[in-house]
């Protein structure tokens, strides 16, 4: 499937730069009904795919421009925001992120939050999130959990990778891992970057299941929202090492290679993160 999901958002925004983020993408996609489909569900993502359009979804990099205000969940849900990471990075009034100096828990409030995306359908997302408040967080929600770009630690120990238990717990709630074509996340042992992106999918289907995995290439986002901030400061602008868009077919064909069916292909590419919109958006 053609879908991307932009970043409008993030732990290092305001409410009010937020919502003006949000309509600044939402009029320059609903003005081109041409070329792109605003996603609100899950059959969208398909008449796109069959109208030859690219589909296009928001989420937030972290619950910050929520305000402390559960009601504004609801209200992003319906201006398009159809998932949202925990905490970016650093210690949040949810929980700690994942490069955070300390490794505390969900708290209270973000309890609260995930019952509350549990119940107008938005995705519970776990990337950038610390260990500690993620395997709290499986605990909390009662609907598929994903953690939509990270690796495997196993296989290149960088603190935004994720441990073992944590991809097990992921697949046990019915989520998905999506695996970043980020170059310091992969790895740096010479071997070219396609072929360790496909090694870290390999090491996460052999865990869990190819259903369980799926593509995040990390490289789609509005410059202008990705800033460095106080909020916001390990975001790393490019040029860095990274696979570009232009190199999937070559992902397909070492995927391929490497032992995978056609279907499970097509999984990872995209239909194991359509089965979870699925049973999440309304």
């Amino acid at each position: 499937f053609n879908m991307v999901s932009l970043t409008v958002g993030g732990d290092w925004m305001e409410l009010s730069t937020t919502v003006q983020s949000i309509a600044k993408e939402r009029q320059f996609f609903l003005n081109r009904p041409d070329n792109y489909v605003l996603v609100e569900t899950a059959d969208d993502v398909i008449r796109a795919e069959k109208e030859g359009k690219l589909a296009v979804g928001f989420h937030f990099q972290g619950t910050n421009p929520i305000a402390h205000n559960l009601a504004m969940v609801e209200v992003y849900y319906k201006l398009g925001i159809r998932h949202m990471l925990m905490c970016y990075n650093v210690k949040t009034p949810i929980g700690d992120g994942c490069q955070e100096i300390t490794d505390g828990g969900l708290s209270r409030l973000g309890v609260d939050m995930v019952q509350e995306m549990n119940r107008v359908g938005m995705i519970v997302d776990l990337a950038h999130t610390g260990y500690r408040t993620s395997m709290d967080v499986f605990e909390a929600s009662d609907k598929p959990v994903i953690i939509s770009h990270a690796n495997a630690w196993a296989l290149c120990e960088h603190t935004r990778n994720i441990r073992d238990d944590q991809i097990i717990a992921c697949a046990k709630s019915g989520g998905v891992v999506g695996i970043i074509a980020f170059g310091p996340v992969l790895g740096s042992d010479g071997t070219p970057l396609v072929e360790l992106l496909v090694r870290h999918i390999r090491y996460m289907s052999d865990l869990v299941g190819p259903k369980h995995v799926g593509l995040a290439l990390d490289l789609i986002y509005d410059q202008t929202v990705s800033t460095r901030t106080m909020w916001n400061p390990y975001f790393h602008p490019r040029p860095i090492p990274d696979i570009p868009p232009e190199q999937m077919d070559l992902i397909i064909e070492t995927l391929l290679q490497d032992g995978f069916s056609e279907k499970e292909v097509r999984g990872i590419l995209g239909e194991n993160w359509l089965a979870v919109a699925q049973k999440i958006w309304k």
